[in-house]
């Protein structure tokens, strides 16, 4: 028996056979499907260590958790699919949920006027890293760790380490607010997985984010303008956490500048396990959500249970080497 890459073949009497692999075998060899074998057993697992964890309030209460992780790790994503990554997420959703919280405190904007704004200052914050990545030539690593660092101090400085709160009530819907029994954050990350998942899927911009992850020399020979398609992406992640932001800041009803501490790590963990390379050319928007949902999954369920905190970290650690040297090897 001689194996070559998807087929199999093997000789007879002189007859050459040539096998296919099952669609079982591929799906045992999609990252994807063992992250969604993960989830199910958690499922069954944590459904047995607790009555409560099948619960519809539970699920949607691990839906509403899992929120604005998801929506960071949609950006995330795209960025290093690119052959990025983006440290700068987490400070971007605490300026945002601030500039919302500031506007309709401070200045009495409508509520509206205080979203767009807030949005557009994430969106300018990762124009601002794509520019200094792709036209400074600074590695991704430590343009957006000074950019964290940056806009966390300045969001400090302004508020002088103070949450804003007592803003109108209409913005706590964004985060609090029930659409039937189904929490209005959960159908906002409902919405942008189908946006993100359709951009990445059928857009010019997704496939250039694959072949600039693949390899940026050949794309850029292949007439693709690289610079820019990676600021594109870039202002996309920042977008994302700015949206984050925006949920988390109406969940907590206060703006609160140290929000979002943490983010970046917990955003590279679901994209990690959910299949995308660390080595980008590689990933998907599908990954990503189940990657956010067993670690919802994960966290909720071993809460439920009454592990201590710190052991979740450990845990939570060891899934991620392991979906790491999963991705390494398949490489």
């Amino acid at each position: 028996m001689q194996t070559l890459n998807t087929e199999s073949t093997s000789t007879v009497t002189g007859v050459t056979e040539v096998r296919h692999p099952s669609w079982v075998g591929r799906a045992i060899k999609s990252q994807e499907a063992g992250v969604l074998l993960g989830v199910l057993l958690l499922g069954v697992l944590f459904s047995f260590g607790t009555p409560h964890f099948l619960d519809q309030t539970n699920l949607f209460n691990v839906g509403r958790q899992i929120t604005m992780l998801s929506i960071v790790a949609f950006g995330m994503t795209v960025v290093m699919i690119s052959g990025g990554i983006d440290l700068s997420v987490g400070s971007v959703m605490a300026v945002a949920g601030v500039t919302a919280a500031a506007l309709m405190k401070r200045y009495e904007a409508a509520v509206p006027m205080a979203v767009f704004l807030s949005l557009l200052a994430g969106l300018g914050i990762g124009t601002i890293n794509g520019l200094v990545t792709n036209y400074l030539c600074i590695p991704a690593f430590i343009a957006t760790l000074a950019m964290m660092t940056i806009a966390r101090g300045l969001v400090l400085l302004y508020t002088t380490a103070r949450p804003i709160y007592d803003f109108p009530r209409s913005f706590d819907f964004i985060g609090q607010g029930y659409v039937g029994p189904v929490p209005f954050p959960v159908i906002l990350l409902v919405i942008m997985f189908v946006l993100m998942y359709l951009m990445v899927r059928f857009t010019v911009l997704g496939r250039y984010a694959y072949a600039i992850g693949g390899n940026s020399e050949v794309a850029r020979l292949s007439g693709i303008n690289v610079k820019l398609n990676s600021t594109v992406l870039f202002a996309i992640s920042g977008l994302c956490a700015g949206i984050a932001g925006v949920i988390l800041t109406s969940r907590m009803a206060a703006g609160e500048p140290t929000s979002g501490s943490g983010m970046e790590l917990d955003a590279i963990a679901a994209v990690v396990v959910g299949g995308t390379s660390m080595f980008g050319g590689k990933g998907s928007i599908v990954g990503t959500l189940l990657g956010a949902i067993l670690m919802g999954f994960l966290s909720n369920g071993l809460s439920l249970m009454g592990i201590e905190p710190f052991v979740q970290m450990a845990i939570s650690g060891v899934i991620i080497i392991v979906a790491v040297t999963i991705s390494a090897r398949a490489r």
